[in-house]
Order: C-alpha cells, then sequence, then structure tokens
C-alpha cells in the first residue's frame, strides 16, 4: 500500500448505533477474555504436566498460540475504537493488521492439516506413534506450516504495498481487511485481487485434501475394529478435531457462497466476527471438555494449588 496522499484510514466498525455499540463492546470484551483465558490455560497445561508431551499436545499449544496471536491482531484495536470514539488507524498499522492477520489465519489452516495427519498417526500406526511423530518431526511441521504461511501472505502483500490510496479513506470494516481495501484502492487491483484469490483457494484446497484424505484413512481405519467400544473410543480422540475444523473451513468456504454483492459487506463482517472472536473463545472448551487427559491435567493442577500456597508460607 503505497503512501499516496492517504496517510491514515477510518474503520466503521459493525454498527453506528450507540446501544448497540456498548453491546457490541461487552460481547467482544468478554470473548476475548474468555479466548485469552482458555488458550494459556490450555498452553500452560501443556507445557506443566508431563502427560501431555506427546505430537498431538504439542500440535494443540502452537494452535493456542496461534488463537491467541489471531484474536489480538484484531480485537483490541477495535475495542479501543469503540472506547475511545477514535476510529482512524494509521496507515503502518492497518498494513501491519492486515499481513498478521492473513499469516496467523493461513498458519492455522496448515496445522490443522498436520493435526488431522497426526491423529491418522495415532489411530491407524499406534504403535509407531512416538517414533513417526517424535519431537524432531513435530517442531519440524509446525515450522513448515509457518514457513507455509508466510510464502502465501507474502505475494499478495507485495503488490498491495504498490497500490494508492487518493479518493477516500474508509474502509467498511472493523478491522483492516484486503477486500475492503481493494475497494477503495485508486489503482488497477484487478490482479491483485485474483491473486488474493488464487492464495486462498489454493490454501483452502491444499489444506482441505489433506484433512479430508486423513480422515478417509481413519474412518476406513475405525470401521476394521472388532468392538463397538474400540470404535467409539477412536472416533472420541478426533471428534474434537473435527469440530474445530468444521468452525474453520465452514466459515471461510461461506465467504466464497454469499448470496449477492450487496449483502457481501454484513456477511464479511459477520463471518469476521465469528473467526476472531467467537472460534478462538470456543476452541479451548471443545478440546478441554471432549478431552479426558486436558480435563484431568487441570484437575491436578487446581488440586496442587493449595499444596504450592502452603509449601510458600512456610
Amino acid at each position: 500500500m503505497r503512501n499516496g496522499t492517504v496517510t491514515r484510514f477510518i474503520l466503521l466498525g459493525l454498527t453506528n448505533q450507540p446501544q448497540l455499540q456498548i453491546l457490541i463492546f461487552l460481547f467482544l470484551f468478554l470473548t476475548y477474555l474468555l479466548s485469552i483465558t482458555g488458550n494459556l490455560t490450555i498452553i500452560s497445561l501443556i507445557i506443566l504436566d508431563y502427560h501431555l508431551k506427546t505430537a498431538m499436545y504439542y500440535f494443540l499449544q502452537n494452535f493456542s498460540f496461534l488463537e491467541i496471536s489471531f484474536t489480538s491482531a484484531c480485537i483490541p484495536r477495535y475495542l479501543y475504537n469503540i472506547a475511545t470514539g477514535d476510529k482512524v488507524i494509521t496507515y503502518n498499522a492497518c498494513a501491519s493488521q492486515v499481513f498478521f492477520t492473513d499469516l496467523f489465519a493461513i498458519t492455522e489452516f496448515f496445522l490443522l492439516a498436520a493435526m488431522s495427519y497426526d491423529r491418522y498417526v495415532a489411530i491407524g500406526k499406534p504403535l509407531h506413534y512416538v517414533t513417526i511423530m517424535n519431537s524432531t518431526v513435530c517442531r519440524r511441521t509446525v515450522l513448515c506450516c509457518w514457513l507455509a504461511g508466510l510464502l502465501i501472505v507474502i505475494p499478495p502483500l507485495s503488490m498491495g504495498l504498490n497500490l494508492d490510496f487518493c479518493d477516500s479513506n474508509i474502509i467498511d470494516h472493523f478491522i483492516c481487511d484486503a477486500f475492503p481495501l481493494l475497494k477503495i484502492a485508486c489503482s488497477d487491483t484487478w490482479f491483485m485481487e485474483q491473486t488474493i484469490i488464487i492464495c486462498a483457494v489454493l490454501t483452502l484446497i491444499i489444506t482441505l485434501m489433506c484433512v479430508v484424505l486423513s480422515y478417509i484413512y481413519i474412518i476406513k481405519t475405525i470401521l476394521r475394529f472388532p468392538s463397538a467400544q474400540q470404535k467409539k473410543k477412536a472416533f472420541s480422540t478426533c471428534s474434537s478435531h473435527m469440530i474445530v475444523v468444521s468452525i474453520s473451513y465452514g466459515s471461510c468456504i461461506f465467504v466464497y457462497i454469499k448470496p449477492s454483492a450487496k449483502d457481501s459487506v454484513a456477511i464479511n463482517k459477520g463471518v469476521t466476527v465469528l473467526t476472531t472472536s467467537i472460534a478462538p473463545m470456543l476452541n479451548p472448551f471443545i478440546y478441554t471438555l471432549r478431552n479426558k487427559q486436558v480435563k484431568q491435567a487441570f484437575s491436578d493442577s487446581i488440586t496442587r494449588i493449595p499444596i504450592f500456597l502452603r509449601n510458600k508460607r512456610i
């Protein structure tokens, strides 16, 4: 986004009605606190509890970190805008927000694909799970997810830095997002729009194919189990991940099947609220409420607090 005459942008937000703004502020503030608390709790439990040192929880720890980063790149800024009434965001802050939100979102999709493969190995090859998904493989997989995110973000971002903004600086959104920015650019944006769509579709197709293939093999493996109890236990280990995958991919696919251009702005805002505030809040609860090991680790941590405090007094 080359700085022509515009040095600041104005974010219109979700609504101009004061009463609704108060409700939105309270809602987003609460979901943000719950998201940060929930994801930090998961990260802390995985670090402190030796029972949670497998590949599955290593990926979950990184996923929670991405959720914290993603929601923190979007929500606090908008909360500040509502609280102060200042809707202005600087050119550099806007460009940074676009970069980090896209990077965290794309990396999450690749990490979800890696987590689905981890579930396949755990169910399909349980005797070799520790060997296949060792610490070195896990670290390299997470690094590759971040590199993939960077490689996909950089091409459209480098083109976006050359855009001119001169006619308008009003962004019809509550965060800096690529398509609302393209709508107010003076430059020809056709090629950049196509590049963004290609990068987004490639990300969705590549990661979704990995998820679908993993779950096809998982289902085939589970159906060969002799007892219903084994099948139920195997499905339960994947259920949390399947719910998170459904929310993540469902919200993104919904953007591309919006009913009309007239409703596209409202729908994009709604989907963005879902992905930036509601989903990061729900994911920790989805993983903890459906995972016995995480619940046990949480229970053990709670019981250790009085002992720690008593020893500290002594």
